[in-house]
């Protein structure tokens, strides 16, 4: 008898493993189609954003969940600012950052890349505005007291990353690709690239 209840548990289990797995891979094929249009992905996050912040202004509530997401939100910002390899910690175990210009150069690795921040960001505001569809997750609290807080918070976290940005010498965003000019380096004052 014991074996009939397995069988049908097993029988049962086996369309739903399927159908997850088949969704799982439909997600995953469209999630990798997206990974080279960048403007679109922010273009879409911010459509859900902007959803969720009329939703919160015209519910006049829900505040406690905005100030969980824009503390969430403000801890990707620092991972994806922040260089995968942190100097402070390569210090203490010998090796630097370049400090001279005859020292090996090393191209800025974001700690947090571009598209898990992004994917971050989209799943904590998808999350977040279904939560706004359920009441319980409505606290009462005075607003103002937590919108100070998180600002006195980003302001310090910030500052604490541009010091670390100074002191360090790096810039977590390129506005310009360096290319190659050729031989023509007299035009240039000798060097032998150029700014697009």
């Amino acid at each position: 008898m014991d074996g009939s209840e397995n069988d049908a548990a097993t029988a049962s289990a086996a369309p739903k493993a399927k159908w997850t797995s088949e969704l799982s891979r439909a997600f995953q094929y469209y999630l990798d189609r997206s990974t080279p249009r960048r403007t679109e992905r922010w273009i879409g996050t911010l459509f859900i954003a902007s959803v969720y912040v009329l939703r919160v202004y015209f519910l006049q509530g829900f505040y406690l969940v905005s100030y969980g997401l824009g503390i969430y939100i403000l801890n990707l910002l620092i991972g994806f600012l922040s260089p995968k390899d942190d100097p402070e910690l390569e210090v203490l175990e010998g090796a630097s950052l370049p400090t001279k210009d005859s020292d090996e150069f090393r191209p800025f690795i974001r700690r947090l890349p571009e598209f898990k921040f992004w994917y971050s960001i989209t799943k904590a505001f998808s999350i977040a505005l279904v939560m706004t569809l359920f009441s319980v997750f409505d606290v009462p609290v005075f607003w103002p007291i937590l919108l100070f807080y998180w600002i006195v918070l980003f302001l310090f976290t910030m500052k604490r990353q541009i010091k670390h940005m100074i002191k360090y010498k790096y810039v977590p965003f390129t506005i310009g690709k360096q290319a190659y000019t050729g031989k023509n380096t007299a035009a240039t004052g000798g060097m032998g690239l150029s700014t697009d």
